[in-house]
C-alpha cells in the first residue's frame, strides 16, 4: 500500500475483555450440552442498561445489539463517517424466532421483514451515532469482518469517504445454527480444559466452538493518535471443492497472504494470527499455506478461537484487536497447548512490530490483513 489507512479507534464486545489479561483460561460454558462463547457478564450488564434506554433497540435482532453496544465506545466519531458492519449469519436468533411463529401460527409481525434484513447492523449503528455517510452490511462468511476492512480502505483511498466505521458483529448461539455445526461434524465433543483446540494439529476430532461478539474499528487517512496502520492487504477466491471450500494447500490463503505482504521481506513480519477454526482440515490447510509462503521458519503463530470461540462474521474483527494489543503491549500472546517450537520456529522472542491476520470463509474467500504500530 503506497499510502496507508489508520486505525483510529477501536471497540470489542466479546466474552473477553482483554487478550494480554486472558492468560490460560477459555472462556466457554454449556448451553443444552454444547459449548458456546457468550460475551462476558459485564458487557451484558452494559447491553441490558442500553436495551432499557431505548425501547427501539429490545425489537432487534441480538447480532445489531451487540452492534450498538461496541459503537458506543468508539471515540470522536465524524458526522460525516461511512459504516461497513458485516456479519455472517445475520438476524439469526430474530429470523429463527419469527419463523417459529409462522410455523405455529401461520402468520408473521409485521417487523419480521425490515428487522431481519442484513443492512440492519450498518443502518442501526449510524442511526444511533446520528452518521451522515453511507452505511451499508454484507455477509462474506467469516471472512466476512475483513472484507468491511477491504471496504473501508477502498473508500478511504478513493476519497468516496474521509473517516470509516468497519468490522463484524456475530450471535449465532442459538440451537439451530449450533445444530447447523453439528451437521458438518466440525463442532467440538471435547470435554477437558480447552474444548477448541484451534491450531493443534495432532487432534483427533474437531473442535470447533461457536461464540458472540462484535468488534469495531474507525479508520481514515489521518495518523495523528492512530492506534496502527494498514499497511498490506490481499485476497483471493478458489474453485469450490467441498461445501466448506477447504483444499489441502489452502490456496486462496497463500495467494491472500503474498499479496499482503509484497512489499516486505518474509523475514519482517513477525506474527500470523491464524484463523484456525479448530477443524482438523481448516487448520491443517492453514498450516500447510502459511509454510508454502514463509517456509519451515515461519513467523510466530497464535489465534483466539482456543478461548472464545469462531464467532463467524466477527471472527476476523476479534483477530485484528488482538493483533493491536499486542503491538501496544509488546507481546506475543501464546497458545497454551501447543509447543514453543511448533508456534515460534525461528526461535526468537522478538518485539512484534508486523503482524498479518488471516481470515477464510465458506465459498473459497480469503483475506489477509498486515498491520504495524
Amino acid at each position: 500500500m503506497e499510502n496507508p489507512i489508520y486505525i483510529n479507534d477501536l471497540a470489542v464486545v466479546a466474552a473477553i475483555d482483554s487478550f494480554s489479561k486472558g492468560d490460560d483460561r477459555t472462556f466457554f460454558e454449556r448451553s443444552n450440552d454444547s459449548w458456546v462463547s457468550p460475551i462476558s457478564t459485564q458487557k451484558e450488564s452494559l447491553l441490558n442498561a442500553l436495551l432499557s434506554e431505548n425501547k427501539n433497540f429490545k425489537h432487534l435482532d441480538r447480532s445489531v445489539q451487540l452492534a450498538l453496544l461496541c459503537s458506543r465506545s468508539l471515540k470522536n466519531v465524524p458526522q460525516q463517517t461511512a459504516v461497513n458492519i458485516g456479519s455472517s449469519r445475520g438476524a439469526t436468533s430474530l429470523w429463527e424466532k419469527n419463523y417459529d411463529r409462522f410455523r405455529e401460527s401461520g402468520t408473521a409481525p409485521t417487523t419480521s421483514s425490515p428487522l431481519t434484513t442484513l443492512g440492519n447492523i450498518s443502518s442501526w449503528v449510524a442511526q444511533d451515532l446520528s452518521l451522515q455517510g453511507t452505511a451499508f452490511s454484507h455477509s462474506i462468511t467469516c471472512a466476512t469482518a475483513s472484507h468491511s476492512i477491504l471496504n473501508a480502505i477502498a473508500w478511504l483511498q478513493s476519497g468516496m469517504a474521509q473517516s470509516f466505521i468497519a468490522g463484524g458483529s456475530e450471535a449465532p448461539l442459538t440451537e439451530f445454527t449450533i445444530a447447523q455445526m453439528q451437521a458438518l461434524r466440525i463442532y467440538s465433543k471435547e470435554d477437558d480444559q480447552y474444548p477448541c483446540r484451534a491450531l493443534d494439529l495432532k487432534k483427533s476430532q474437531n473442535s470447533m466452538v461457536l461464540g458472540e461478539a462484535a468488534a469495531l474499528f474507525s479508520l481514515s487517512n489521518i495518523a495523528e493518535n492512530s492506534l496502527a496502520k494498514i499497511v498490506g492487504y490481499g485476497s483471493a477466491i478458489e474453485q469450490l471443492n467441498s461445501a466448506t471450500s477447504v483444499t489441502e494447500a489452502g490456496l486462496s490463503l497463500q495467494e491472500a497472504m503474498r499479496k499482503a505482504i509484497k512489499n516486505y521481506k518474509k523475514e519482517e513480519i513477525d506474527v500470523v494470527i491464524t484463523h484456525a477454526p479448530g477443524t482438523i482440515k481448516g487448520d491443517l490447510a492453514e498450516y500447510r499455506a502459511i509454510q508454502e509462503v514463509f517456509g519451515e521458519k515461519h513467523p510466530h503463530l497464535c489465534n483466539n478461537k482456543w478461548q472464545v470461540g469462531h464467532t463467524l462474521g466477527a471472527s476476523s474483527a476479534l483477530n485484528l484487536a488482538m493483533a493491536i494489543e499486542m503491538l501496544q503491549t509488546q507481546t506475543i500472546f501464546k497458545v497454551p497447548f501447543l509447543e514453543e517450537v511448533f508456534l515460534n520456529p525461528r526461535k526468537d522472542q522478538r518485539v512484534p512490530k508486523r503482524v498479518l491476520i488471516n481470515a477464510t470463509g465458506f465459498g473459497g474467500n480469503a483475506v489477509s490483513l498486515l498491520i504495524e504500530k
